[in-house]
């Protein structure tokens, strides 16, 4: 059973930066398209940047610029560095694991971690 657990969020002032991490395991790591996802309060969850196992990222047109994804495949960990934070970037930040199997969606998540952007 894959488990995910993501650290590294907290409270900060707007324009600073945090770093969330999110370790993998109980299955095969490079097998799973990684995302990162945000709930703000009274708002519903979005997806804010993906990776694929070959390492292609998107994100989200909102955080652009400012946040990047990234993964290591030794680790079995994955990254969500965040730059110049803004007041509307307050959320809980969820991990997801995604895979596909003859058409099957495999799909597991962390438990969240919360990044407040405050002064």
């Amino acid at each position: 059973q894959v488990q995910l657990v993501e650290s590294g969020g907290g409270l900060v002032q707007p324009g600073g930066s945090l770093r969330l991490s999110c370790e993998f395991s109980g299955s095969a790591f490079s097998d799973y398209t990684m995302t990162w996802h945000r709930e703000a309060p009274g708002k519903r969850r979005e997806e804010v940047a993906a990776i694929t196992p070959a390492g292609k990222t998107e994100h989200d047109d909102s955080v652009k610029g400012r946040f990047t994804i990234s993964r290591d495949n030794v680790k079995n960990t994955i990254y969500l560095q965040m730059n110049r934070l803004k007041p509307e970037d307050t959320a809980v930040y969820y991990c997801n694991a995604v895979k596909w199997v003859h058409a099957v969606q495999y799909d597991f998540w962390g438990q969240g971690t919360q990044v407040t952007v405050s002064s």
